[in-house]
């Protein structure tokens, strides 16, 4: 396998590892938000598990074997009501914009638009549960914030 399919391969997996927690964490945000941001967050979960499932067959289409979920995942704040949800929702979508930052990165070609595509979506997808944009999504060095992201528990 060649230096850049590996450097591919490696990006592929962290972005499916990121989907996953994305998913998991849509159900959180599903369980805590108003009803009027279910339909939003429906379509986000839709979004990530979309997403997830093509990520895991182009991983196995370069000759990998696709990162698992995590049993579960520890949230990176309290997710008591649907304001903390609107909150948590915006920080997976910039992690998830930051790993596909990554992943353009790491790629070329129409997988490289893809790429972009996902992170473009996610971004729009932040602005909309944060209500403002950051300058550069996916860039969290040159934003000036930090992405916070559910994480796999021990």
């Amino acid at each position: 396998m060649s230096e850049a399919t590996e450097r591919e391969l490696e990006a592929l997996q962290a972005a499916l590892a990121a989907e996953h927690a994305a998913v998991y964490g849509y159900g959180v945000v599903g369980g805590r938000i108003r009803e009027s941001g279910r339909a939003d967050a429906r379509a986000a979960y839709d979004a990530h598990r979309a997403r997830r499932d093509s990520l895991a067959r182009r991983v196995r289409d370069l000759g990998g074997r696709p990162v698992a979920a995590a049993a579960a995942y520890a949230l990176p704040f309290p997710v008591p009501d649907s304001a903390a949800a609107v909150r948590f929702a915006a920080e997976l979508e910039e992690r998830v914009a930051g790993v596909y930052s990554d992943l353009v990165r790491a790629t070329d070609g129409e997988r490289r638009r893809e790429a972009a595509g996902a992170l473009r979506e996610a971004a729009v997808r932040a602005v909309r549960w944060r209500g403002e944009s950051v300058a550069f999504p996916g860039l969290a060095e040159r934003a000036g914030t930090a992405t916070a992201s559910a994480t796999p528990t021990p």
